[in-house]
C-alpha cells in the first residue's frame, strides 16, 4: 500500500505526516492487499482567518479492476480531528466496497456451479434459482 501526502496552504510537518500514516495504517492496514494507492491532501481553506476550515481528503484506489476510487472529505477547526474522522470513514467505506465485491464473486461462483450441475442433470437452471 503506497501513501502520498500533500498540503494545500499547509506545511506537512514530519509529525503530521507520521500522524496521518499511523491513522491510515490503523484504518486500512487489514485491507492493504486490496489497496493500490492512497492519496491524502490536507489544507486550509480560509488561510489565517480561522474557523472550521481545515480539510482532509483521502482517495483510495483499489487494486480490483473496474473499481472506482473511494474519496472521503472532512472539515474541522483542528486538522488532526479532520484526519482522524476521514481515516475512520474511509476504513468503513473500503470495508463495505471489499465486502460487496466478495459477495458478488461468491454469488457468481454459486450461479456457475448451479448452471454446471443443471446442465449435467439436464435441468432448467432458472427453475432451481427461483
Amino acid at each position: 500500500m503506497q501513501f502520498s501526502v500533500s498540503g494545500d496552504r499547509i506545511k506537512v510537518t514530519p509529525s503530521l505526516r507520521e500522524y496521518i500514516d499511523r491513522r491510515l495504517y490503523f484504518a486500512l492496514g487489514r485491507f492493504s492487499p486490496a489497496i493500490g494507492h492512497v492519496i491524502v491532501r490536507v489544507g486550509d481553506v480560509n488561510g489565517p482567518r480561522g474557523g472550521d476550515d481545515k480539510y482532509c481528503r483521502i482517495v483510495v484506489k483499489l487494486r480490483a479492476s473496474g473499481s472506482n476510487p473511494i474519496a472521503i472529505d472532512d472539515n474541522d477547526e483542528d486538522l488532526r480531528a479532520a484526519v482522524a474522522r476521514a481515516s475512520n470513514r474511509v476504513g468503513r467505506t473500503v470495508a463495505r466496497a471489499i465486502e460487496r465485491k466478495r459477495r458478488k464473486r461468491a454469488y457468481q461462483r454459486r450461479r456457475l456451479l448451479v448452471e454446471d450441475i443443471s446442465q449435467a442433470m439436464h435441468v432448467d437452471p432458472q427453475e432451481d434459482l427461483g
